[in-house]
């Protein structure tokens, strides 16, 4: 004859025979800091100042430049501020010859970035995904210029394009007296040596945006088109590259951005002078120039912020609805 032996329960198995040692139970844990207060005052300090410095370098300026274009001001003591209201934009459309001139020469320098740097980029991105030898130290050489100052390049370029002993005119034999070629002083030619030298180094930065692209591109893509017999310039035109679209879009608003913000080039190699006028070199010859309008050039501060802003409001806010999608 069986009994059935109840199961103890956990509560009985937890308590201990007579005269047994009581069982330790193991003490409860309370909330733990993660963080204690030295770690908070180091992570105030390395994120609260840079945003401080952040705040003050570029929003405060920016917002005192907005307010400075509507005024006059010489930059000596503040009473001499004058309240104009639109004036100082009035002149910059209508009676400015150089404002208009600048203006044309930043939509170049868009156009021949977009179309110089960009397909050369893509195709040096392209011939590197092939995992050719020596691979490493070709993205190296060219990537380089990006690494480089602008005004090391400015500086670099000077040399080619001296018109007595630069490399250009020598390889041309027009570094003899009375044949020689003034890339930088001659209005009609010294643009395009500037923009020679931008797409030089913004070849470069291209190329390493299209090739992280590339790497993203799904492997079984590319033997899906293979085995469909199509060649590599088919599987690139109708497989791969429309794949490259947000790199496009990417590609796209950092040359526009480039084209805008384009100073450092033309002030190494002649200050702006005729010929090579800019938005970004009119401002600063208006502000620390020899007369100094702080609220002029402020004006066509304003009128390049409010383009730049044209460009990349739509393209942050199409990239906020993609996230918000996915």
């Amino acid at each position: 004859m069986t009994t059935d032996i109840p199961a103890k329960s956990p509560e009985a198995a937890a308590v201990p025979p007579p005269g047994a040692a009581p069982v330790k139970q193991p003490a409860k844990q309370g909330h733990q800091r993660l963080l204690t207060r030295r770690d908070r005052l180091t992570l105030g300090l390395m994120a609260g100042l840079p945003t401080i410095l952040h705040v003050t370098l570029v929003w405060v300026t920016a917002l005192a430049s907005i307010l400075l274009a509507f005024t006059t001001w010489d930059g000596i003591g503040f009473d001499t501020i004058k309240w104009v209201g639109f004036d100082n934009f009035k002149e910059l459309f209508t009676n400015n010859p150089q404002f208009w001139p600048a203006v044309e020469h930043n939509v170049v320098w868009f156009v021949v970035l977009i179309l110089i740097p960009t397909p050369l980029g893509l195709f040096l991105a392209v011939q590197l995904d092939k995992k050719i030898r020596f691979s490493r130290v070709y993205q190296t050489a060219f990537f380089l210029p990006v690494v480089l100052s602008m005004a090391v390049i400015g500086f670099v370029w000077q040399l080619v394009y001296n018109p007595d002993t630069g490399l250009i005119n020598s390889v041309i034999g027009a570094n003899e007296p009375g044949k020689y070629i003034d890339w930088i002083g001659d209005p009609d030619l010294n643009l395009w040596a500037v923009l020679i030298a931008a797409s030089w180094r913004h070849t470069g930065y291209l190329m390493i945006l299209y090739l992280a692209g590339l790497k993203g591109v799904d492997p079984a893509l590319r033997e899906a088109s293979a085995l469909d017999g199509a060649n590599e310039w088919q599987t690139f035109k109708n497989v791969i590259f429309p794949t490259l679209r947000p790199t496009n879009t990417i590609v796209l608003v950092v040359t526009i951005i480039e084209a805008l913000r384009a100073f450092d080039l033309v002030f190494v190699f002649n200050k702006g002078a005729e010929g090579t006028e800019l938005l970004s070199i009119l401002i600063t010859n208006n502000i620390i120039g020899e007369s100094s309008r702080i609220g002029y050039g402020s004006a066509i501060a304003v009128v390049l912020l409010v383009i730049s802003l044209a460009v990349i409001i739509p393209y942050l806010v199409a990239t906020f609805r993609k996230e918000r999608r996915a």
